[in-house]
């Protein structure tokens, strides 16, 4: 299958490690996709671009302290090497801003992202301000480096590409989607262990079962995420409801 590669979503990923790619991206939906050219991944490695005979990418933190820390000028080099002045350029760090979908959106819509991976103590501050490199976390805790950050963000963009999913209105139809948590879900069988699918999710009432959906997210986001609830769009006004959920199921 061929593919126009001029609107092709490129994923260039910097890493110490390239031989962690794609991964988990090379399989299901992300490795169909990226198999058929709708998106494209190259990983670089960071020592590539180091200057001495032994590759060193590190070196020990100013001021002290324990741990190495990813030099600026290899860094940079790499960063300039891979070319990608046409889009963002972020570095996975846990002192970034929260990677939201409404963010992972936005990074879809575009042509791509370069993703720097770091590893020891972090990355000399240096480059990331002189490549104007965009931190992003996916959470509140530390991993031994940025690779599965970077593949966490890598899907979740993917995903979003046109023609990778089934449906397209399963995207807008899940968790985060609306500001809120997704309603839960069931299938066959009908009864699990003496519990019943709901009554409402079998009637063949859409309207019903988009109400029962919509209710059970507004619910679950109000008790699990109360950060979410508490961001939540407005009520309309003039005593409009709010829309349902889309029905549909992921394809």
């Amino acid at each position: 299958m061929t593919s126009d590669t001029s609107k092709t979503w490129r994923a260039t990923v910097l890493t110490l490690f390239p031989e962690m790619f794609p991964g988990p991206l090379g399989i299901s939906l992300a490795g169909r996709a990226l198999a058929s050219g709708v998106w494209a991944l190259e990983a670089r490695d960071i020592r590539a671009s180091a200057a001495d005979r032994h590759r060193s990418v590190d070196d020990t933190p100013a001021g002290g302290g324990p741990g190495m820390v990813l030099r600026a000028d290899v860094l940079a080099a790499a960063i300039d090497a891979a070319d990608a002045q046409d889009r963002p350029k972020l570095v996975m760090s846990p002192r970034g801003r929260p990677l939201t979908q409404a963010r992972v959106a936005e990074l879809a819509a575009g042509p791509g992202a370069l993703i720097v991976c770091g590893r020891f103590e972090g990355i000399d501050q240096r480059v990331i301000d002189a490549r104007a490199l965009e931190e992003v976390s996916i959470g509140d805790y530390v991993l031994s480096g940025g690779e599965i950050a970077a593949m966490t963000l890598i899907d979740a963009c993917v995903r979003l590409l046109p023609g990778v999913m089934g449906k397209l209105s399963s995207a807008t139809d899940e968790s985060f989607s609306d500001g809120l948590l997704e309603y839960p879900q069931y299938t066959r069988p009908q009864l699990f262990e003496d519990r019943q699918i709901p009554d409402i999710l079998l009637s063949g009432d859409h309207a019903k079962v988009a109400r029962w959906r919509l209710a059970e997210a507004e619910a679950l986001t109000q008790s699990r995420r109360p950060d979410l609830w508490a961001a939540r769009p407005k009520p309309p006004e003039s005593g409009k409801k709010r829309k349902p959920p889309k029905i549909a199921t992921d394809g």
